[in-house]
């Protein structure tokens, strides 16, 4: 990668808990702004998606996937046990069905992508990693609509054919070109077009939050109590995933860098993916949790490294 542009990548990397949280500012002060770019946001998470994809492999899949009880304690602990403690607190705490479907669909999302920088910091297991980013993503069509239809179907009308296309536009099929890219060229067309494809993704990931801010501006009202409540719901759940994550990886008594990869991957969510969701099927109040945690959760998950990773 040319000297500049790794600097401006690694930049970003490490402004991320930083750039979100801008970003969300940006479509809140100035939707006018950013709103002109809403029918745009599933080919900018596209190509966000692709440039991740572009450095996985089948290879580090098929390690991974052949020590399936990291896995399966992920997905229990990412799609079962967070979407239901999500209803239930939400649902002790709030009446407005909106906002308890918005939460149940924040922890009902995939694992961050860019959970994998997180794992690199802290030094965890990149294959397991990404195979858990992989697969997460790849199952999000089916899994995102199926959580959902359990645990508010009846209670809520969803569009969930809509939703699924959706996922399978933003994460689906650029994870399937990306990696098929990556093995076909041995590693090849990766070299050549991502010293500028992660810099613009991460730019991407700006223009995303931002325009998604934007549909909701009208209903932020920070001197509002609800505001508070759903944000202050939010610390405590995103604050609940990586704790159970690490709860888990002490029960499977997984090694030092395995132990790593679960906590970042248990505990973050692919919020920018499920933000679009929200923005583009459900009523402005279910976006409310998604929008707080973008800000948010960076910096829990900085935090929680530090206090349960490297510690």
């Amino acid at each position: 990668m040319p000297p500049i542009l790794n600097n401006i990548n690694r930049s970003l990397d490490r402004l991320i808990p930083i750039t979100t949280p801008l970003a969300v500012a940006l479509g809140l002060l100035l939707p006018d702004v950013f709103a002109p770019l809403r029918p745009f946001v599933i080919w900018l998470f596209g190509m966000m998606t692709f440039s991740g994809a572009l450095k996985l492999t089948v290879t580090e899949l098929g390690a991974a996937v052949r020590r399936p009880i990291p896995i399966a304690l992920f997905f229990f602990t990412s799609h079962v046990i967070m979407p239901l403690a999500a209803l239930s607190s939400s649902s002790l705490f709030f009446t407005n069905s909106d906002i308890i479907t918005g939460f149940v669909l924040l922890f009902a999302g995939p694992t961050a992508v860019s959970g994998f920088i997180w794992i690199t910091i802290f030094k965890g297991d990149k294959a397991l990693g990404l195979t858990l980013i992989l697969l997460d993503t790849l199952l999000a069509p089916i899994v995102v609509p199926a959580t959902l239809s359990i645990f508010i179907g009846e209670k809520v009308a969803m569009d969930m054919s809509g939703i699924a296309i959706s996922l399978l536009f933003m994460v689906v099929v650029p994870t399937i070109i990306g990696v098929a890219l990556n093995e076909s060229s041995k590693g090849k067309i990766p070299a050549a077009i991502c010293p500028v494809l992660d810099p613009f993704s991460k730019i991407c990931l700006i223009l995303v939050i931002a325009a998604n801010s934007s549909a909701i501006a009208n209903i932020i009202k920070f001197n509002d109590p609800l505001i508070w409540g759903v944000a202050a719901l939010c610390m405590f759940l995103t604050t609940t995933g990586f704790l159970l994550a690490k709860l888990h990886s002490v029960i499977g008594k997984f090694d030092k860098d395995k132990s790593n990869t679960l906590v970042i991957a248990g505990g973050l969510r692919n919020n920018s993916a499920v933000m679009t969701i929200a923005v583009t099927f459900f009523p402005e109040e279910a976006v409310l949790p998604t929008l707080l945690s973008l800000i948010l959760q960076q910096t829990i998950a900085a935090i929680m490294g530090k206090l349960i990773i490297r510690r």
